[in-house]
């Protein structure tokens, strides 16, 4: 996947739903073990709560960790409507926990999924959206005469980190892995494959 939508920070909710009081909690993370450990930090700040609900959906390299647990409510009725916030608003590598404590009056199951979702969405809210993209960096060697042309090119399509001038001209530039095919076929075309390209490991 070279680009996905996550969240920029953790986020939090608290709303009251029939004199029960639902905390939620988003959080970006980087891999299922953090998402685990998250989880496992926010049973341990609310031990008397009556339930702590969670949902994760995790990108690691080519794979994805998705799953979500009830923690005591009715199946289906908690962690699944949280999980689907989750799809809907196509977010990865993002865990949400949504701490309940009992009011007293049953919500029913229709009730619950109510308060569990509009609690997992405003804590995702309150995070805010991110998208992240895959990136490339490319180290590129021209001929003086192009530097007119190809210059402005780069700065379009990315972002110039090194310039060096020695017999020839050398650009480091960092872009979208997405970009980067429509990116060398108009270097190609400029240079009129005058070019010579290497691949360098990014660092952002």
């Amino acid at each position: 996947m070279e680009s996905y939508k996550t969240l920029k920070s953790l986020g939090t909710a608290r709303k009251v739903f029939k004199n029960s009081e639902f905390l939620g909690y988003a959080s970006p993370v980087k891999s299922e073990g953090e998402a685990r450990a998250f989880i496992a930090k926010i049973k341990a700040l609310h031990r008397a709560a009556t339930h702590n609900v969670s949902a994760y959906r995790v990108m690691d390299e080519n794979s994805f960790a998705l799953k979500y647990d009830d923690d005591g409510e009715p199946a289906g009725s908690s962690g699944k409507p949280v999980f689907r916030v989750l799809e809907l608003k196509e977010l990865n590598n993002v865990v949400v926990v949504v701490t309940r404590y009992f009011g007293g009056i049953k919500l029913g199951f229709g009730g619950l999924s109510r308060a569990y979702r509009e609690t997992a969405v405003d804590a995702l809210e309150a995070a805010g959206i991110l998208e992240v993209f895959e990136m490339v960096s490319l180290q590129i060697r021209i001929h003086y005469p192009d530097i007119q042309k190809v210059k402005p090119l780069l700065e379009n399509y990315g972002r110039i980190s090194q310039e060096a001038y020695s017999d020839k001209v050398e650009f480091r530039v960092e872009l979208k892995k997405e970009l980067e095919k429509e990116f060398l076929e108009k270097l190609v075309a400029l240079t009129k494959n005058k070019v010579s390209l290497a691949y360098s490991e990014f660092k952002p």
